[in-house]
């Protein structure tokens, strides 16, 4: 089964896809957008890359705060994954991603990305690690 994983922000989503088997993540692409409410393309786009590539489910960054609560960032989040869920009827997971863009940011640092380089990789990379925690803990519920 080939997932999606999306890292949703205020201005940019960062888009990461399984393989077929869900054994690996990689990194696609980084959806930008002027406004935060602006969302028409980006939702156009996510359909379009769900097509290209035979997706049947979307795993969902979800924004929870150190203290477990859900905050502002985590709400919109909600409502934009009931956005996916009527415009693609594909099942929706909200996945924990705290602590995801520090890590993408680390791994870019180590790997020697100039920090004005990063910016536009970042949310990409959180995209492929929400992926991959998912696509682990899946593995491991099944064995």
């Amino acid at each position: 089964m080939r997932m999606l994983g999306l890292d949703y922000g205020s201005r940019t989503v960062g888009v990461a896809v399984s393989d077929s088997l869900g054994i690996t993540a990689h990194g696609v692409e980084t959806i930008t957008r002027k406004e935060e409410n602006k969302l028409r393309r980006t939702l156009a786009r996510i359909e379009q890359l769900l097509q290209e590539y035979k997706i049947e489910m979307i795993v969902l960054g979800y924004p929870k705060n150190m203290d477990d609560s859900i905050g502002d960032r985590a709400k919109k989040t909600e409502e934009f994954r009931d956005m996916l869920v009527r415009r693609t009827g594909l099942p929706v997971i909200l996945w924990d991603e705290r602590l995801t863009t520090m890590e993408a940011n680390e791994i870019l640092m180590e790997s020697g990305v100039r920090r004005e380089n990063r910016k536009s990789v970042i949310d990409k990379i959180a995209a492929v690690l929400i992926l991959r925690s998912y696509m682990d803990f899946a593995k491991e519920k099944t064995t």
